[in-house]
């Protein structure tokens, strides 16, 4: 198993992204390849006596973006983690051969047409602009997102959180999403290999990462 450095603050949180090109948010699937299984104890989920809770790693997300330029969505298998920039032609480069531009006159390209036309919309505002604010709709969009952001149409751009009554931030946060190509421009998601040739490179950084994950483990994240 691949001893991966232990993670204490954002800084070593983006130093890890940058060695190592992939990195989960939370588990996925293959043991210790998480940031969540990487931090140190002190900056995993807690709750506090008065009912609220900390989770350093969670608070991370949005510097890591911003400040790190790291790519972020959900990526392997609908679950979200950080691409590296050096990673992130290739790895765009074989999911958008696998899933080709939307067609014409479907949902999905009507969400990039609405996000391109405002740069940038957190989930409840694209959601709305979209038309999808009647009952039960929420999980159906929602389900649209992920399958945008697992082909690479769509990122976060940073996390927007609401203000209690002292100014201060609080709860989970909402995503900013934007394109790929207006957060970091077009030629960072253009790769000159082809598709396969993409793919091959992945497997074999995933393989030397996680050489005790299984065949299936691995291409589960790929595809």
């Amino acid at each position: 198993m691949t001893i991966f450095p232990e993670i204490h603050n954002s800084a070593e949180l983006m130093q890890c992204i940058e060695q190592i090109g992939f990195l989960p948010l939370l588990d996925s699937g293959i043991q210790g390849f998480s940031a969540e299984e990487m931090v140190d104890d002190d900056c995993r989920y807690v709750m506090l006596p008065d009912g609220g809770w900390d989770w350093p790693l969670w608070k991370w997300k949005g510097s890591v973006i911003t400040d790190g330029g790291y790519v972020y969505g959900k990526f392997f298998a609908g679950k979200a983690g950080f691409i590296s920039r050096e990673w992130w032609p290739d790895f765009c480069n074989y999911r958008r051969s696998r899933h080709p531009a939307p067609a014409e006159g479907s949902i999905e390209e009507a969400i990039l047409l609405t996000l391109a036309e405002h740069d940038s919309l957190i989930t409840r505002e694209l959601r709305a602009a979209c038309g999808f604010d009647g009952p039960k709709m929420r999980s159906r969009f929602d389900a649209y997102i992920t399958r945008l952001q697992m082909a690479t149409r769509i990122v976060t751009e940073d996390f927007v959180y609401p203000l209690d009554r002292h100014g201060n931030e609080y709860g989970w946060g909402w995503s900013l999403l934007t394109t790929p190509e207006k957060l970091y421009g077009r030629d960072a998601c253009h790769c000159s290999r082809q598709p396969e040739e993409s793919l091959e490179r992945i497997l074999r950084q995933l393989r030397y990462l996680c050489p005790h994950a299984t065949e299936a483990q691995i291409l589960r994240m790929v595809k």
